[in-house]
């Protein structure tokens, strides 16, 4: 029998530290991705920017959230490295040692850049809810975003005190009272994720029919397939922080694999919104008048529809980044060139 190199720790504490290293590779391929989805975005932004400068705000987002998972990233790997290399023969192992060192500096980033990162993205879905719902009405919208506005604001500022409870000596985020206030911000965070999820998926399945009715096959699906439904909805993060949540209320390993996970499907979900947004396939303030208020035959129509659709719009947030041509604004009554600016070359229009 070959003899046994391993370390001299409980089995138990073996486990976590595999889970911790394997979370570790979970981040850096997520991070891999939101590369990939900021670089397509952030490209078409900027060439778009002389069209409409509110499309930098856009820009902006997008390279507040990679700049804060770069950080993310960077202190995840100085952890591991201080964990499993720098300070190997701490006593009890590299696990201890994290539980440790709460409350260095690094620790403390880590629990703030997760929170930053959260509360960035729940604010894009409560920004979507509310432009999705705008077709009922403003004051609907309004009624409808209030529970998950103030769902949003209560899990901000719990999750406030989870990062502080966790980053105090002697404490972390499986001590007594940060697993407390962690479970209850993880809690109210989903929470706010699932009732917007039904209610964006709900308003959209609304749609489906009337859009079917309304356009082309090829065109409808982008609008109302699946996929869009469950990107529109940010479904993926809600199953990934539903699986992390119970893992980590009965502090079971596999917490530490689903927590960067679950990060990484939320941000990933919100550059793929944004990214819809700027080939504009992404639902707009206006997007159900355009379909409902068309006239014409039905050839002339569908193709009003498709030209409008076709604009280059920041739909998530209800700025247009471009123009319809003047046909299309003319048959919706709506000074489209005064309103969002210049307007944009047909020919650089992005199809849908």
């Amino acid at each position: 029998m070959a003899p046994y190199y391993g370390p001299d720790e409980p089995q138990s504490t073996v486990q976590l530290e595999r889970f911790f290293l394997a979370g570790d590779v979970a981040c850096g391929v997520g991070y891999g991705i939101q590369l990939v989805l900021f670089y397509s975005c952030a490209i078409y932004l900027w060439n778009r920017r002389k069209q409409s400068r509110k499309g930098l705000f856009l820009l902006a987002y997008i390279t507040l959230l990679l700049s804060v998972s770069t950080i993310f990233l960077i202190v995840q790997a100085r952890t591991v490295q201080l964990m499993y290399v720098d300070n190997r023969n701490y006593p009890g192992g590299p696990w201890p040692f994290f539980l440790a060192t709460q409350n260095w500096a690094v620790n403390t980033m880590f629990d703030a850049c997760l929170f930053t990162l959260t509360f960035l993205c729940d604010a894009l879905m409560l920004w979507r809810c509310w432009v999705i719902w705008t077709s009922a009405g403003k004051l609907i919208a309004y009624l409808v975003s209030a529970i998950p506005a103030l769902t949003l604001l209560a899990s901000f500022i719990m999750g406030t005190f989870w990062t502080l409870e966790s980053s105090q000596p002697g404490l972390s985020f499986y001590s007594k009272l940060p697993l407390a206030f962690g479970t209850s911000y993880y809690s109210i965070s989903l929470g706010v994720n699932i009732i917007m999820t039904f209610l964006i998926t709900g308003r959209l399945l609304a749609y489906r029919k009337q859009i079917l009715d309304t356009l082309p096959a090829e065109h409808a699906k982008g609008y109302v397939s699946l996929l869009t439904i469950v990107v529109e909805s940010a479904a993926i993060y809600s199953v990934c922080a539903f699986l992390f949540l119970i893992t980590y209320s009965v502090n079971n390993p596999a917490n530490q694999v689903l927590l960067f996970i679950s990060c990484a499907a939320q941000q990933i979900t919100s550059y793929m919104i944004i990214y819809r947004l700027v080939d504009g396939r992404a639902w707009r303030k206006d997007t159900l008048f355009v379909f409902s208020t068309q006239k014409g035959s039905p050839e002339k129509y569908q193709k009003d529809v498709v030209n409008h659709l076709s604009t280059f719009h920041a739909a998530s947030v209800g700025f247009a980044l471009s123009e319809a041509g003047n046909e299309t604004a003319t048959s919706m009554g709506t000074d489209i060139h005064d309103t969002y600016g210049e307007e944009s070359n047909p020919s650089q229009e992005t199809a849908v």
